[in-house]
């Protein structure tokens, strides 16, 4: 690890490594969103495969990413493992979606991260996927 000193660093929690969040709000409806996110926007955001949405489900996409689902509540949010062939651990990517007074916010939540390098590297990763996902929305002028 590089330089980690504690646990009031940003990103590093207690218990769980190192985490990054993104979140984004859109002006359209949840049930829109949610169908986007696991249909077409699927690809985007976790890789090209297939995924059951059941608990235990594994997974495989094109670039070697591997997980299993841990919780899936419809509408809501979806919990799996992720991890890259390159990395020697698991850690643990949650989307989630909510209502929003300007429509809805998505939301992807990483954790289990090694150090602040991972931790930084997966922020730039997913602040780009979270600006991927939000593209084809109307994006909300009071973002969080």
């Amino acid at each position: 690890m590089t330089g980690d000193k504690g646990t009031n660093s940003t990103g590093k929690t207690k218990d769980a490594g190192w985490e990054v969040g993104v979140r984004e709000t859109v002006t359209a409806p949840l049930a829109v969103v949610w169908d986007y996110l696991l249909g077409d926007g699927l690809a985007v955001w976790l890789g090209e495969t297939t995924l059951t949405l059941e608990k235990g489900a594994r997974y495989e996409t094109r670039d070697a990413v591997v997980g299993e689902v841990r919780s899936y509540t419809p509408n809501a949010k979806i919990r799996l493992t992720w991890r890259p062939d390159d990395w020697p651990h698991d850690t643990t990517l949650q989307l989630t979606v909510r209502e929003a007074a300007t429509g809805t916010t998505i939301g992807i939540h990483h954790e289990q991260l090694a150090d602040r390098d991972e931790r930084r590297m997966m922020l730039g990763h997913w602040k780009n996927v979270i600006w991927q996902l939000t593209a084809p929305f109307v994006k909300s002028s009071t973002l969080s």
